[in-house]
């Protein structure tokens, strides 16, 4: 394959390709690409925004460049806000080596576990002293920190900004720097970071990376960033007819960019289509069984169409769902808490103000509502649970 090949490829549904006459020189020394992506675990499971970097690292991959699946297990105990207005929360110990395990895992539905590195960054960030450190920041200056628009708005706003998320773009460059990496690969919340990497390692004397970003995908609402935080997202582990479900509530104006995203499929028709008045439905439900069938299979995605149907055209229950058997009245929260349906008693909190959890068929509003007795719980349009009073 040609250079200009590669980079038509490369170059395929991404925003940012930075320096492309960069790229090319390191394409002509005919030597694969050190290419990573870093991801820290602060959550358990990956999304469809994920896969959208994903899937674009597999074209890499397929065109015979090297790919290292970096884990910050070690940043993801700083915490890094990228686009947003507060510093994420950050995490044990305990819990970052837990996600890690769940990321390793789900990673190679997308990639070829073969021909994937995977690191940790505490390999190289946890034996750095406090002279290494210093010597680290010496190269970086406050205004360069500053550029970052989530820092900048909150400094002109006299909002805190801790010396810690300062570190944290630090930390995230340094890895660029311990990898050689060639290019560095990320969403477009990312790109100061990307870019924050390629000063270090000129710093440190290497070639520095060119950085590519992809789009960000937004999640079920149609307004924000897919994010589990959000409640947004579509896990790329959940049980396919959630999965189906999730996708047939995706506002229409997201088909477009979800199969362009998120599938193999020729766009131009289906921009076509769109344009020519034909039903979104239609639309949706051949997204729904394409994304199904490449996280399950077709059958699955087959078996989840036809629960669709029976849920939302029939006003069914489906026949299969998860059970929990209580021995005594237990708090609503509690039992959904317990039964995996949310993450948190704030999510679960926030759906009974929305009217959005109810027991057959009566909507429960109250946060100390206690279960007594058996029933099936619905929470939103996709999850149901069986209540067996014992």
């Amino acid at each position: 394959m040609t250079i200009e090949e590669q980079i038509k490829i490369i170059k395929k549904g991404v925003v940012d390709l930075l320096p492309e006459e960069e790229l090319i020189k390191k394409l002509k020394k005919g030597k694969p690409l050190k290419i990573k992506l870093g991801a820290d675990p602060s959550a358990p499971d990956l999304h469809l925004g994920h896969t959208v970097i994903l899937r674009k690292l597999r074209q890499l991959q397929d065109l015979g460049h090297e790919i290292t699946f970096l884990i910050g297990d070690f940043t993801g105990m700083i915490g890094d806000p990228s686009g947003k207005s507060d510093m994420r929360k950050p995490l044990s110990r305990e819990e970052v080596l837990q996600n890690a395990e769940t990321y390793k895992k789900q990673v190679f539905k997308i990639l070829d576990a073969e021909k994937t590195i995977i690191r940790f960054n505490s390999e190289w960030l946890s034996p750095l002293n406090f002279a290494d450190i210093l010597r680290l920041t010496s190269s970086i200056t406050v205004a360069q920190l500053l550029e970052r628009d989530d820092f900048s708005k909150r400094y002109k706003e006299q909002r805190p900004i801790s010396l810690v998320e300062f570190m944290y773009p630090m930390a995230q460059g340094y890895d660029s720097v311990a990898l050689e990496s060639d290019m560095e690969t990320g969403g477009t919340d990312q790109k100061f970071n990307l870019l924050f990497g390629r000063s270090l390692q000129v710093a440190a004397g290497q070639e520095p990376q060119c950085i590519l970003t992809m789009p960000i995908i937004e999640g079920t609402d149609g307004v924000q960033k897919m994010s589990k935080s959000l409640g947004n997202y579509i896990g790329i582990t959940e049980r396919p007819e959630n999965m189906f479900g999730k996708i047939m509530s995706i506002p229409d104006f997201l088909i477009e960019k979800y199969f362009d995203l998120l599938t193999d499929e020729d766009i131009e028709p289906i921009k076509k289509r769109m344009a020519s008045g034909e039903n979104p439905r239609n639309l949706k439900v051949e997204l729904g069984k394409i994304i199904v069938t490449i996280y399950h299979s077709s059958e699955d995605a087959e078996k989840a169409f036809d629960h669709f149907e029976n849920l939302f055209k029939k006003g069914g229950v489906p026949e299969e769902m998860p059970e929990l058997t209580i021995t005594s009245a237990t708090s609503i929260i509690d039992c959904l808490l317990e039964a995996g349906l949310e993450s948190s008693k704030g999510a679960i909190r926030r759906l009974l103000t929305q009217n959005a959890i109810s027991l057959d068929g009566e909507k429960i509003t109250d946060e100390s509502y206690l279960l007594d007795k058996n029933g099936v719980i619905r929470m939103g349009k996709l999850k149901f649970l069986r209540i067996i009073k014992k």
